[in-house]
């Protein structure tokens, strides 16, 4: 349950401010189907974050226990002060438009995640759980809290969350989860 939950937070902070938001609301704003981008943004979360995990607990295999917990615990730091940096808006490749809303969304937010935060996140997390189910259900499920509303709520939202005060959240969230899995090793930080 410390693997969902976890994951679940991380990923719904990580994602406030990012360009897949941002996409997201392009989306909202060019189709009038929000059921469907809704359910391209799932499919392709799931798709990207279930590939994710594959790679994080195959990666656990074949490095020590030891090794793996220095690895997820300052790569958890780099993605912590990462977050710091604020994305860049980039322009959609409109080519991918003509497949709808729910083929658009799918094949946008899979290509959208691939090195994003949350799908690095994904994979340091499944890394050090060794969890793939409740990992990829929990960064899927933070995800979708984190995009689901700016579909519904598009411009309005995005005005009221303060992005640098998320990005600060995010960045403590994933520092202490890193310090965390350090010190849980038994490992003392000087």
């Amino acid at each position: 349950m410390e693997a969902f939950l976890s994951s679940t937070l991380a990923v719904a902070i990580a994602e406030i401010g990012d360009k897949t938001q941002l996409l997201a609301l392009f989306l909202a704003a060019r189709f009038n189907q929000k059921s469907a981008i809704i359910a391209g943004i799932f499919v392709s979360t799931l798709l990207n974050h279930l590939l994710s995990a594959v790679i994080g607990v195959w990666l656990a295999q074949f490095v020590s226990p030891e090794m793996m917990k220095w690895i997820v615990g300052i790569s958890f730091i780099a993605v912590g002060l990462w977050l710091l940096v604020p994305d860049k808006d980039g322009a959609t490749n409109n080519r991918w438009l003509q497949y709808g809303a729910f083929g658009a969304t799918v094949v946008l937010f899979f290509l959208a995640e691939i090195g994003d935060k949350t799908q690095i996140a994904t994979v340091l997390l499944a890394a050090k759980y060794q969890s793939m189910l409740w990992v990829v259900a929990g960064s899927t499920l933070g995800l979708m809290l984190a995009n689901v509303p700016v579909v519904y709520l598009g411009h309005a939202l995005m005005k009221k969350i303060p992005a640098k005060a998320v990005r600060l959240a995010a960045c403590a969230l994933f520092c202490i989860l890193g310090a965390a899995t350090l010190l849980g090793s038994g490992i003392a930080l000087s």
